[in-house]
């Protein structure tokens, strides 16, 4: 990753079309997606004009400058070190396509010019982590070099190709894990929600089992003070790092833990909790969001403690706690996620008192 963890470059030589290429593209894909793009070129460039106070403040000595309307926003900065602010620029949205940059080990898009120049840097091997040619004419005329090939005018085909390779790119390379939330202090039940059993076994080893159906690992979530408690369950333990800030510690330890695998979290008070709800965020989670969540339509709350949370999401929720933001919900409120409808009503109904407890009923 250069400057976000879903991109993907578009090179060729001037001419050969690019530019007018990933406007379409971009067309195409913006219809689902929030598309990002960055533009490298190798001339010198300017978009604030002389004279103007911006660019006085600029000649004076301010490194980096803000422009803003009330519909748009540019950041001119002089320093060379501001790979973090690119990346930050970018995080908002779903993808990044990259014009230029060819040498570099992005994985790329290549468009053929129609003198056939650029395949000869395929060929030398100077061009690098090529996914698919893009070719002006007729495909079957070209190496393959063993990967697709794409007439420049098939447009939908080559956002769909894009589109699929970055899912497919995030399904396996960042694996699914589980992590069950037990590391409240239970003061209203007045006892351990965690070990309370609505089922055959307590909340703790009944959620872990929930997870484990869809998550290749799961884990505990839990102060220090509970781990000696919780061992004997023999479930992997994640202690909280992040102390005082509530299910986001949790999470954000789990993070820290592996920081490429995105992160199930289901809280240990949901009785109801079942595992078609757990199947069904799994298999709708969408990894190019921060995190894929149920809203309620009836009360039109977000859930935060039965959600899944993708890797980008970690640099986001680290900056939000930086800035003493520690809510899950406004995250997820606040953040560009994926949304789905509950199936069964009643799965995240949370227990948190003796009297809720009693009236707890299963068919």
């Amino acid at each position: 990753m250069l400057f976000h963890p879903f991109e993907i470059a578009i090179c060729g030589y001037s001419g050969s079309g690019k530019t007018t290429l990933i406007m379409e593209v971009v067309r195409h894909l913006s219809l689902r997606l929030s598309i990002a793009y960055y533009k490298h070129g190798c001339h010198r460039f300017d978009i604030d004009r002389e004279g103007k106070d911006s660019w006085v403040v600029g000649q004076a000595g301010a490194e980096t400058v803000m422009i803003s309307d009330p519909e748009k926003k540019a950041v001119i900065t002089s320093s060379g070190k501001a790979t973090l602010l690119e990346r930050h620029a970018f995080a908002e949205h779903d993808l990044l396509i990259v014009e230029g940059l060819k040498e570099l080990p992005l994985q790329k898009l290549l468009v053929v010019d129609s003198e056939r120049k650029i395949l000869d840097l395929v060929k030398s091997g100077t061009v690098t982590n090529v996914a698919a040619l893009i070719v002006p004419d007729d495909p079957s005329g070209y190496p393959a070099f063993g990967i697709p090939l794409f007439q420049r005018d098939t447009i939908g085909a080559i956002a769909s190709f894009i589109e699929t390779l970055l899912l497919d790119r995030a399904l396996k390379e960042r694996p699914l894990h589980g992590l069950v939330l037990a590391g409240g202090h239970s003061s209203r039940m007045g006892c351990d929600k965690a070990l309370l059993a609505y089922h055959a076994s307590n909340q703790l080893v009944h959620t872990a089992k929930l997870l484990q159906k869809q998550c290749s690992e799961v884990f505990i979530s839990c102060r220090e003070e509970q781990a000696e408690a919780y061992r004997n369950f023999g479930l992997p333990l994640i202690t909280d790092a992040y102390l005082g800030i509530g299910p986001l510690g949790g999470l954000l330890s789990a993070q820290r833990y592996t920081s490429d695998a995105a992160w199930v979290v289901a809280a240990c008070d949901l009785p109801f909790l079942d595992a078609t709800t757990i199947r069904q965020l799994s298999s709708e989670r969408d990894p190019l969001r921060f995190a894929t969540a149920f809203r309620d339509t009836q009360s039109g709350r977000i859930e935060p403690l039965c959600a899944c949370y993708e890797p980008k999401s970690r640099s986001r929720l680290l900056l939000r706690h930086g800035n003493g933001e520690n809510s899950l919900a406004a995250f997820l409120n606040e953040s560009r996620i994926k949304e789905i409808v509950l199936q069964k009503c009643d799965a995240l109904q949370n227990i948190n008192n003796p009297d809720e407890q009693k009236n707890v009923r299963f068919l």
